[in-house]
């Protein structure tokens, strides 16, 4: 919880975790498939083609924003949260009140297998940290928000790039569709070996729930 010497109040996640990144490309690739997916082949000409790739840009860009945002202000969260166990620590009185504090912040599996010899020697050198400093975003969280907005940003081009490319409207609908297909299920099978899991299991579910999300996006007037 308190992995760096530096800063012990800093969170040990990576700048991106593989889970947060398969969520940002799978929620990037499904605004941009709803645009695409709300455009008629038998009525839509060049007008409308660019009224939907400008659109689809547009969404996936102040989404990727605002996503950067959620994703500093959840850092900030998590950073106070390791601030305020530590300072509940520092003023206890007894070894027991810091042995129950630590044991609730700790994750769940490592909290089982901690023995109280452990648990104490860690209360002890918890006390003998400094008073942590006032949160404060770094230059590691900018990095992170870059990277969450460039993966839902980024995720519009291969899906909207054949709209550009070719006039024949069908045949760009038909290729932007593969495309996005295969993203999915690229995504997904990313997914099932972060968890663990079969690849292509999860590539399979990905791409269904995909479809069935763009559907509903549809449907919904999303």
């Amino acid at each position: 919880m308190f992995p760096s010497r530096i800063d012990p109040v800093l969170s040990s996640r990576r700048v991106l975790e593989p889970q947060e990144r398969v969520a940002e490309v799978l929620f990037g690739l499904i605004m941009v498939v709803t645009f695409t997916g709300s455009l008629s082949v038998a009525s839509a000409g060049r007008d409308d083609v660019r009224t939907m790739v400008v659109g689809a840009l547009g969404c996936n860009l102040a989404w990727g924003v605002i996503d950067a945002v959620f994703y500093l202000m959840g850092n900030l969260a998590d950073r106070a949260r390791n601030i305020s166990t530590l300072r509940a620590l520092k003023a206890t009185d007894g070894i027991e009140d810091a042995q129950r504090i630590l044991l609730r912040a700790l994750p769940p599996l490592v909290a089982s297998v901690i023995d109280p010899t452990e648990l104490t020697a860690v209360c002890r050198k918890l006390w003998a940290l400094p008073e942590p400093p006032p949160t404060k975003l770094t230059s590691r969280d900018l990095v992170g928000a870059l990277g969450v907005f460039l993966l839902v940003f980024l995720s519009t081009f291969p899906v909207a790039i054949p709209f550009v490319v070719f006039h024949d409207i069908s045949f760009a609908m038909r290729l932007s569709n593969g495309v996005a297909v295969t993203a999915l299920l690229v995504v997904g099978a990313v997914y099932g070996r972060v968890v663990g899991r079969s690849p292509w299991i999860y590539g399979i579910a990905m791409t269904g729930l995909g479809c069935v999300l763009v559907a509903l996006t549809i449907a919904l007037g999303g």
